[in-house]
């Protein structure tokens, strides 16, 4: 009798503990979120664009390190360069967080490199488009860092049944606080003469606030989260550069080859995610033509819906499993980036109505990937699965950003760019649709979830 009068407190301050530590994590997509949205999607784009356009030579080329490249391609092949870092910056933070069991240490180093990028970009002005680059490169690797470590807590802050309501959550937290932020953004830049700043001293602005509201709101999740120490099998091992790292966990996978699998179809369809996010806007700015705050109004509604859609799609999941909600989620990526292409110049309504076809399938992607993926990592090796989930997600999203840049560099059109994209959520639907979820969930030894 006393033990079954004990035990139900244990429980609920269990799960009092658990609630706490989940919310705190949530706050990390609030704090780096809008480093994703007002600095790489909204203004850092359409901005670095123009400042290599002010340093180009008559023919429209800038020369970094004597490569001549065209200034419209500048920032897609930055945003490539950035990501082929983080491949090998990545898997050494995994490593060491598995070894260590001390995540939130290397998670508030990552966290504080990239936020204090981001706020010296307010210094990026003139003709300075190589700092721009430089800046871009850390606080994108930096990012994804950061990102394999939070991710890597979410199989121990929440029970199999609980992931997808929890990831999808984290996911609504982020695009939150990216709308909350682009409100102000957009009050200050189209109001920047009543404030006494010039258009491009407000773009700094942003840029540089996105920095400050990054390194503030990580103070949150460091505070709540905890450390584990469950290091794996062979946690002893002398530490290896990130090369050998990398091979060491893809040889680990291939244990796996149904996990693995799965992340050779989320590295393809998230390729196509990734890129239209760093190249919308200069898609409605340079191919379009469409004004800053039109873009930021569009991104704005993207926001928004990513909320309800990231929410909307974690019920679906419930009902249907991840792995269908996901594959129907591409289907609608491919009907509406392919419409993207017929989208006429200068006509703000027809970009709005591709924006909300975007938001409502942006954050259900990504939020139920996670926590599909979650339940396919091995116990103890969280953050060296994460570290290749994150090189699916950020690292190896390269590919997309750089046949983006070639196409418009070969034809010097951003609606061939555009149009291109297709082919890798096609090829990712293809890919997701063989992967056996379940039978992937077993061999990693986790309990089997009722709808997945």
């Amino acid at each position: 009798m006393g033990t079954d009068t004990v035990r139900p407190a244990a429980d609920d301050a269990d799960v009092t503990a658990r609630r706490r530590e989940q919310r705190g994590w949530y706050f990390y997509d609030w704090a780096c979120s809008v480093y994703s949205t007002s600095v790489l999607t909204v203004f850092l784009g359409p901005y670095l664009t123009e400042i290599a356009k002010a340093a180009a030579d008559p023919e429209g080329y800038v020369h970094p390190l004597g490569v001549p490249v065209r200034a419209g391609s500048f920032f897609a092949y930055t945003v490539s360069a950035s990501v082929i870092l983080s491949v090998f910056v990545m898997p050494l933070a995994a490593a060491a967080a598995d070894r260590t069991g001390r995540k939130k240490p290397l998670l508030a180093v990552a966290a504080y490199v990239g936020a204090a990028a981001t706020a010296a970009m307010f210094f990026l002005d003139g003709d300075r488009y190589l700092l721009g680059g430089f800046l871009l490169i850390v606080a994108n690797a930096s990012l994804a860092v950061s990102m394999v470590l939070y991710n890597s807590f979410l199989p121990q802050i929440a029970p199999p049944e609980e992931r997808d309501a929890v990831s999808s959550r984290g996911w609504a937290f982020g695009y939150a606080a990216g709308a909350l932020v682009l409100v102000a953004d957009l009050v200050l830049f189209l109001a920047h003469d009543g404030f006494g700043v010039s258009e491009g001293t407000a773009v700094r602005i942003c840029l540089a606030s996105a920095g400050v509201w990054w390194g503030a709101f990580t103070l949150v999740p460091l505070k709540r989260l905890r450390d584990r120490r469950m290091p794996p099998s062979g946690a002893g091992a002398a530490p290896r550069g990130g090369r050998q790292q990398l091979r060491a966990t893809v040889r680990d996978m291939r244990r796996h080859p149904h996990t693995l699998a799965f992340l050779l179809a989320y590295l393809v369809y998230n390729d196509g995610v990734q890129t239209v996010i760093s190249q919308a806007s200069v898609y409605g700015s340079e191919e379009l033509g469409l004004g800053q705050s039109t873009l930021i109004v569009a991104v704005l509604l993207v926001q928004v819906l990513a909320v309800a859609g990231a929410l909307t799609m974690g019920r679906l999941a419930r009902t249907y499993g991840a792995k269908r909600t996901i594959l129907g989620s591409l289907a609608a990526w491919t009907v509406t980036i392919g419409a993207g292409y017929f989208l006429p110049a200068g006509a703000p309504a027809w970009f709005f109505v591709l924006a909300a076809g975007i938001g409502l399938v942006l954050g259900g992607t990504q939020a139920l990937s996670r926590s599909l993926f979650s339940h396919l990592v091995p116990r103890g090796k969280e953050a060296e699965y994460f570290s290749a989930y994150e090189i699916s997600d950020r690292g190896m999203a390269w590919l997309g950003p750089l046949i983006f840049g070639l196409t418009y560099q070969l034809t010097g059109s951003y609606r061939d760019a555009i149009v291109s994209l297709v082919a890798f959520f096609l090829l990712g639907f293809a890919l997701l649709a063989r992967v056996p979820v379940r039978r992937a969930v077993r061999d990693a030894g986790n309990p089997v979830p009722r709808r997945i």
